[in-house]
């Protein structure tokens, strides 16, 4: 270097016509980022409110109303003799859902055998399950209980419905005799 040269400043380092590019292309970024960041966070739509919960026994013919197509679209199964409400896993349940084949019926068969359908009998006492069957059903309910609010039991023909209180559910009344087992 000579003494007439100088060194570039950071001014013109900044205004040379490939950094003026790049600035350029840096400030769009970073508009369309914040532009999507603040479209995104404009006001999102309520959640429906959620449905009264359900507490009834039922026979199978009462089940087969609430397989997901009614204007409600509560979506319900059986397992085991206990009814519970699947609405909030209505995409695997329900209408179009790839084991739609279980609501509104007692799906006990089919998860017990690994086969998406379920019964269509009047009331399947599933007797003719083998041991290895049976323990799988088990297991299928005992997910059902963590997962899912049970509704009530699948009435047996000629056998008579509970009556349920609204602040009674079959968790607590399970609780209640777990603590007086334990006494």
């Amino acid at each position: 270097m000579t003494e007439n040269e100088t060194s570039p400043t950071f001014w013109d380092e900044l205004t040379s016509p490939i950094n003026l590019i790049l600035v350029f292309f840096i400030l769009y970024l970073l508009y369309k980022i914040i532009k999507s960041h603040l479209e995104t966070s404009g006001p999102a739509t309520p959640p429906p409110p959620p449905m009264a919960k359900l507490r009834k026994d039922m026979t199978v013919a009462e089940l087969k109303k609430y397989d997901g197509s009614d204007e409600e679209g509560r979506v319900l199964l059986a397992v085991n003799g206990i009814i519970f409400d699947v609405t909030k896993g209505k995409r695997f349940y329900g209408p179009g859902g790839p084991y739609a084949a279980f609501a509104g019926k007692d799906a006990t068969r089919g998860l017990a055998t690994g086969e998406v359908a379920a019964s269509d009998k009047e009331y399947d006492d599933v007797s003719d399950l083998s041991p290895d069957e049976v323990a799988s059903a088990k297991e299928w309910e005992e997910q059902f209980k963590e997962k899912y609010d049970i509704v009530g039991r699948l009435l047996k023909p000629g056998e008579t419905p509970n009556k349920y209180d609204d602040e009674v559910s079959e968790h607590k009344n399970e609780k209640k005799n777990e603590d007086k087992k334990a006494q």
